[in-house]
């Protein structure tokens, strides 16, 4: 309410100046005709005006900003899955009983192209993800997220995630899995109920990762081919995978 009433005081002051200028230019000069003549003309250019300043200048600036933005998010992105998400990928598809799909079809990213990239997404959102929290190593992922909690809070305090929803989403949702499992004292022996909605926030966290994974992969291909080279060596789901140049 307050920033309001200042905007309107700020109006109503701008608009009485000017008021006032016209009004000493009267009196200096007295033509009234030439006053108006110039306010008809200035009047008449504004729709102009906005449209070059606000529709082109700043859209132009806009764009400008956000691209160097989403350049330095992509990095953040890229520490993530450095320090994150690739070793959470193993982990998780360990609890996936049907991870032989993903492995077909993400396996060899080497040669891809913008279509591979685009029906490699088509086949993730597809896919029916089969979570079993049974049939991993609960303590190993706990052990695993609990060490990295400090490094993914760090990551929330980057105030450009909020123009990457995606993956804003999956950050909470490795958060949410952190909690759901540091919470449990003891994960052996847990009731089935549990055990289904674990597996449910692991897949969960499972489905964004992929997702973004990808994204990131095809984000390096177009701009740091030498980073994507080594990524494509390193793929989580490569069986084969080897750091090592052939």
């Amino acid at each position: 309410m307050r920033f309001k009433k200042w905007r309107l005081i700020l109006a109503l002051s701008l608009v009485g100046l000017s008021a006032a200028l016209y009004l000493v230019h009267f009196f200096i000069f007295r033509d009234a005709h030439h006053i108006f003549i110039y306010l008809l003309g200035d009047i008449a250019f504004t729709p102009i005006e906005v449209l070059i300043v606000t529709l082109i200048i700043h859209r132009v600036l806009s764009d400008r900003e956000k691209m160097v933005m989403l350049k330095k998010l992509n990095m953040v992105i890229g520490a993530f899955f450095s320090e994150v998400g690739l070793k959470l990928i193993y982990i998780s598809a360990e609890f996936d009983i049907k991870s032989g799909y993903l492995m077909d079809k993400l396996s060899n990213i080497s040669n891809w192209e913008e279509k591979d990239f685009i029906e490699a997404s088509r086949n993730i959102d597809e896919y029916k993800f089969k979570i079993d929290s049974k049939q991993g190593d609960l303590a190993q992922l706990k052990d695993f997220l609990t060490k990295r909690r400090n490094f993914l809070l760090r990551l929330l305090e980057n105030p450009n995630l909020l123009e990457h929803e995606k993956f804003t989403e999956l950050l909470w949702a490795v958060f949410h899995l952190t909690e759901e499992l540091e919470f449990r004292d003891n994960l052996n022996n847990l009731p089935e109920s549990d055990c289904e909605h674990i597996s449910g926030d692991i897949s969960r966290v499972y489905t964004l990762l992929t997702s973004g994974w990808v994204d990131y992969i095809k984000h390096l291909k177009e701009r740091y081919p030498y980073l994507y080279s080594l990524a494509a060596r390193i793929n989580p789901f490569d069986k084969e995978a080897t750091p090592i140049v052939k």
